[in-house]
C-alpha cells in the first residue's frame, strides 16, 4: 500500500491543540513545511522501509553498511535543511516551533521508523550541547550537527548498567590540555556506526577520577569519530545487535579506548553529566512518543486499506467487505481514535515546550508533567494499534509479506528505550506530581475542568485527582505499584480533553465527520476504560508481594 502523510490532520491539531497561531504568525510557512515534510517522507523514506526491514544494517569488520538507497535519502534530508527545522538560529538552525518539527518527525517515523531514529538522537544532542556545552564546543560542532552533516548519538547503557545508569564504569582521565581520555564499553547505541556520513558525534557518559558513586559522579563528554586533525579517534563498533524490529537502525556495541583512549571534551561541569544527558533524553522521549504515533498512523492506514477491499462474509444476506462487519469496524475506529488521541497529546506536549522556551514558566512546568505521558502512552498506543492492525488482516496479518507484522515488530522497542514506560510512570508519581509544589500537575487538571463540557471527562478528572491525592501521601512502594495505571488514566484524561476540543470545533465535510467519530469513540469507550483503572492504581504493593517471585514461575 502507498502511505500518505496525514497533512490535514496535522494542520488541524497544530491549529486547535497546539494553537500554533498564538506563537507563530507565518501560517503559510506552516503549510509549506507540512507539505514538504510529507513529500520527503513519502518520496524518500517510505520506499526504503521494506529493504530496511528485510536487508537492514550489516556489520562488516567494524564498519556498518546501510541498505542501498539510504545514503541518497539521508543526503536529501540534509540538503533540504530538515535537520535544522527547530534548531537554534545562532548555530544555523531555522528556529521554527518544535510542534511543527513534530509533524516532520511523525512523518519520518511512519514512513521508515528504523531510518528516522538517526535524526532523533541528533535533535536531543543539539539541545544538550546548546544548553550545556562550552562556546568552543558549540562553535566547533553545533553548526554541522544542526545541518545534519554530523549526526550524533547518546551513549549511556553498559552491560552492567541499563536503567541503573549510576552503575556505569566507563572512565575519563584528563589529558592535561583540556581534553579527556575515554575508555569503556557502551551497548544499545543507536546509529553508533554507519556509512551515511564520515563523521559521527558521540555523547558519552563516563566517570572522572575520584568521582562520587552513583549518578552524582557521572560526567558527559563529546567524543567524535574523527578528531579535529582528521585522524580517527580510538573508538570502534564491536558488533551490532540482531533485533526483533527496526532492522534499518544499527544498534551498536561501542568500544572506547582499545589503544590509548578515545579523545573527548567535557560537556557542562564535571559530575554534571546526568543533568546534561536528561536535557537530551527529554527531547528523545517526546520523539519516541511520536514514534508510537507515526507507526500507529501507518498501521491504521494499512488496516483500513485492506479492510475496505477484502470481501468476506455477508451482512443482511449480502456479500460485504470486512470493514462492514461490526467487530472489524470496531477495531478500525479504535485504531483511528487511539492514534488521534496520542497525536493530540504529543503535539500538545511539544507546544508546551515551545511556550516554555519563549518564557512561559507555567508551560515549561506543564511540559515536564506531560513528557512521561507522551512517551509512555504514545508508545503503548503504537503497540496496541499495530497489534490491532494484524488482527484486522486476519491470517494474512501474520504473513510478513503483507507488512502489517513489521509495524508491531518495529514499535515494540518504543516502550522500552529512552527510559522504559515503567520508569516514566515512576517519574510521574515520584517527581512530576510534586513539581512546583504540586501546582504543575494540579493546574493541568484545573484547566481541563475549566474547558470540558463532557461528564465522562469530568468523571475521569475526579478519579485522577483522588488517586493523585492518595499517591502524595502513600509509601513509595504503594505509589510505584499503582503508577502505571495512574499514568494511563492521566494520559487518557489529557487526550480525551483535547479530543473533545477538536470535536467541538470540527466543521462540515468528510474529514470533520471522521474527526467527530474518532472523538465520540474516544470519549464513549477509551475514557470510561481509563476510569476503570482507578482500582488498579489504588490497589497498593501488598497485593504484588503476597508470594515470592519464584512462586510465579
Amino acid at each position: 500500500m502507498s502511505f500518505k502523510c496525514p497533512v490535514a490532520e496535522q494542520r488541524f491539531v497544530l491549529d486547535h491543540v497546539a494553537r500554533i497561531g498564538e506563537y507563530c504568525s507565518d501560517l503559510d510557512m506552516v503549510d509549506a513545511v507540512l507539505e514538504g515534510a510529507a513529500a520527503l517522507a513519502e518520496g524518500e523514506f517510505a520506499p526504503l522501509d521494506r529493504i530496511g526491514d528485510t536487508v537492514g544494517a550489516r556489520w562488516d569488520n567494524g564498519q556498518v553498511r546501510m541498505p542501498d538507497g539510504f545514503k541518497a535519502a539521508y543526503e536529501a534530508f540534509v540538503s533540504g535543511g530538515w535537520m535544522s527545522l527547530a534548531a537554534p538560529q545562532d548555530h544555523g538552525g531555522q528556529g521554527l516551533p518544535l510542534a511543527l518539527a513534530a509533524a516532520l518527525m511523525e512523518d519520518l517515523q511512519a514512513a521508515n521508523s528504523g531510518f528516522a531514529m538517526l535524526p532523533v538522537l541528533s535533535l536531543g544532542a543539539i539541545e544538550a550541547l546548546e544548553a550545556h556545552g562550552s562556546d568552543e564546543l558549540k562553535a566547533a560542532y553545533l553548526p554541522r550537527i544542526v545541518s545534519g552533516e554530523w549526526p550524533a548519538t547518546m551513549n549511556l547503557t553498559e552491560p552492567q548498567a541499563g536503567s541503573d545508569v549510576g552503575a556505569l564504569k566507563a572512565r575519563a582521565e584528563p589529558n592535561g590540555d583540556g581534553s579527556w581520555r575515554i575508555t569503556g564499553t557502551k551497548i544499545f547505541i543507536t546509529y553508533g556506526e554507519h556509512d551515511l556520513t564520515d563523521q559521527i558525534i558521540h555523547l558519552v557518559l563516563a566517570r572522572t577520577p575520584d568521582a562520587p558513586e552513583g549518578t552524582r559522579g557521572i560526567s558527559l563528554f563529546l567524543v567524535p569519530k574523527v578528531l579535529p586533525d582528521g585522524t580517527p579517534n580510538d573508538l570502534r563498533c564491536v558488533s551490532i545487535e540482531h533485533k526483533m524490529g527496526i532492522h534499518a537502525s544499527p544498534t551498536c556495541v561501542m568500544s572506547y579506548g582499545d589503544q590509548s583512549g578515545a579523545t573527548g571534551w567535557l560537556i557542562g561541569p564535571e559530575h554534571g553529566g546526568m543533568r546534561s544527558m536528561f536535557t537530551m533524553m527529554n527531547n528523545a522521549r517526546l520523539n519516541v512518543g511520536l514514534q508510537g504515533v507515526g507507526i500507529a498512523e501507518r498501521a491504521t492506514q494499512r488496516a483500513v486499506a485492506f479492510a475496505i477491499e477484502r470481501r468476506q462474509g455477508q451482512r443482511n444476506r449480502l456479500p460485504v467487505v470486512i470493514a462492514d462487519h461490526p467487530d472489524v469496524r470496531r477495531m478500525l475506529l479504535r485504531m483511528r481514535a487511539l492514534t488521534s488521541g496520542a497525536r493530540a497529546l504529543v503535539y500538545y506536549a511539544f507546544a508546551q515546550v515551545d511556550r516554555g522556551r519563549a518564557g512561559d514558566a507555567a508551560a515549561a512546568w506543564r511540559a515536564e508533567v506531560l513528557t512521561p505521558l507522551a512517551k509512555a502512552w504514545g508508545t503503548d498506543v503504537g503497540c496496541e494499534v499495530a497489534s490491532l492492525g494484524i488482527q484486522v488482516h486476519g491470517g494474512m496479518g501474520f504473513i510478513e509479506e503483507t507488512g502489517a507484522a513489521q509495524h508491531l515488530r518495529d514499535v515494540r522497542i518504543a516502550p522500552i528505550y529512552e527510559g522504559t514506560n515503567g520508569i516514566q510512570a515512576a517519574d510521574l508519581v515520584g517527581r512530576k506530581l510534586g513539581l512546583d509544589g504540586g501546582g504543575a500537575f494540579d493546574e493541568l487538571i484545573a484547566d481541563i475542568r475549566a474547558e470540558t463540557d463532557d461528564p465522562r471527562v469530568t468523571a475521569l478528572a475526579d478519579a485522577v485527582e483522588v488517586a493523585a491525592t492518595s499517591f502524595r501521601e502513600a509509601p513509595p512502594d504503594d505509589r510505584l505499584a499503582g503508577s502505571y495505571p495512574f499514568l494511563t488514566m492521566c494520559s487518557v484524561l489529557v487526550a480525551g480533553w483535547l479530543m473533545e476540543r477538536q470535536s467541538r470545533v470540527a466543521g462540515g465535510g468528510e474529514f470533520h465527520a471522521a474527526k467527530r467519530a474518532a472523538a465520540d469513540y474516544f470519549l464513549s469507550v477509551i475514557v470510561p476504560e481509563a476510569l476503570g483503572l482507578g482500582a488498579a492504581a489504588g490497589a497498593g504493593a501488598a497485593l504484588l508481594y503476597a508470594v515470592p517471585a519464584e512462586a510465579l514461575a
